[in-house]
C-alpha cells in the first residue's frame, strides 16, 4: 500500500490492490471546492485514468462533509468581477469526470451540496453514510444547474424527483436518496469506507480493459446529451451569475441571513 498527498494536502491519494482512493481534504471548509481543489481533483482523475496500475477510483471526503460545493467566497469574487479566472477549475473537473474511462465509486460520508451532489451523475456506484444529505442549491443561489445535472439527474432519479431537487434546493436525506436512485447503498458511517472499498476492490480484480469497455458501452449513448446540457447550463449560469438574485444570495450568505428574493425586481 502506498500513500501520498498533493500540494497543500488538498487531496489525499492512496493506492491499494489497484484501487486509488482520493479524499477531498479541506475538512475545516467542509471540503468546499476552491479553484485549487477543482484543479487537483481534475488532475488526479486524469492521472488515474492513464495509470495502468489503477483499475478503479474511490472518491470520498475527510471530516463530516463530502463536499459543501463551490467555495462561496470565491463565487462572490467571480460574481462581482474580482476574479475572472474562477470557474476554469470547475470546467476542468467536469471535463475530467465526463472523460474518465474507469469505474468511479463515490463514498458520500456527509453533506453533499452543489458539485458535491452533481458529480454523482458521473459516478458508477455511490454509497452513502446514513448521515449523508444532498442538496442542489441552484435556485437558492440564483443560478442555473451545473455538471449536466439537468440531463443526468432525470435519468438517475426520474423527472419529478430531479425537478424537486433542482428546482427547490431542499435537502434530501440518505434513505430518500437511495429510494429515488441517487445512491446505491446506505450504510452506517463507521462502515462506509470499508463497504465502498470492498465494492471497488471487487471491480478492480476484473480486467481493466473489460471494465473500460463496459463503462464505454454504458456511457457512450449519454455523451451527446451531456455535451448539450453542459453548453446550455454554462450559458444560463453565466447569464445569471452576478445578477440581482445571485448577488442577493451571496450577500445574504456573507451576512448570515436568509436571502430575500421577493424584494427583487419583477421577473427576477
Amino acid at each position: 500500500m502506498t500513500g501520498s498527498t498533493n500540494e497543500a494536502d488538498l487531496l489525499l491519494s492512496e493506492d491499494r490492490d489497484r484501487v486509488r482512493t482520493l479524499t477531498l481534504n479541506r475538512p475545516d471548509q467542509l471540503n468546499a471546492f476552491s479553484q485549487a481543489l477543482y484543479v487537483a481533483l481534475a488532475d488526479a482523475l486524469r492521472a488515474a485514468d492513464e495509470d495502468p496500475q489503477v483499475a478503479v477510483v474511490l472518491l470520498t471526503g475527510a471530516g463530516r462533509a463530502f463536499s459543501a460545493g463551490t467555495d462561496l467566497v470565491e463565487m462572490k469574487e467571480t460574481a462581482t468581477g474580482a476574479d475572472d479566472s474562477a470557474g476554469h477549475g470547475f470546467i476542468a473537473l467536469v471535463d475530467a469526470l465526463a472523460a474518465f474511462r474507469k469505474p468511479l465509486v463515490v463514498a458520500v460520508n456527509g453533506l453533499a451540496l452543489g458539485i458535491g451532489a452533481t458529480l454523482i451523475g458521473f459516478a458508477d456506484l455511490v454509497l452513502a453514510s446514513t448521515k449523508a444529505r444532498f442538496k442542489t442549491p441552484f435556485t437558492t443561489l440564483g443560478v442555473a444547474p451545473e455538471a449536466a445535472s439537468s440531463f443526468l439527474f432525470p435519468g438517475l432519479v426520474g423527472r419529478q424527483n430531479a425537478a424537486w431537487m433542482l428546482l427547490s434546493g431542499e435537502w434530501v436525506g440518505a434513505e430518500e436518496a437511495r429510494e429515488m436512485g441517487l445512491v446505491w447503498r446506505v450504510v452506517e458511517p463507521e462502515d462506509l469506507l470499508d463497504a465502498a472499498w470492498s465494492r471497488a476492490a471487487t471491480l478492480a480484480a476484473r480486467p481493466i480493459s473489460s471494465l473500460v469497455a463496459v463503462k464505454e458501452t454504458m456511457t457512450a449513448p449519454l455523451r451527446p446529451g451531456i455535451t448539450a446540457a453542459r453548453e446550455l447550463e454554462n450559458a444560463k449560469f453565466a447569464e445569471l451569475m452576478g445578477g440581482p438574485a445571485n448577488l442577493e444570495a451571496l450577500t445574504a450568505f456573507a451576512e448570515g441571513r436568509e436571502p430575500d428574493f421577493a424584494g427583487l425586481p419583477p421577473g427576477v
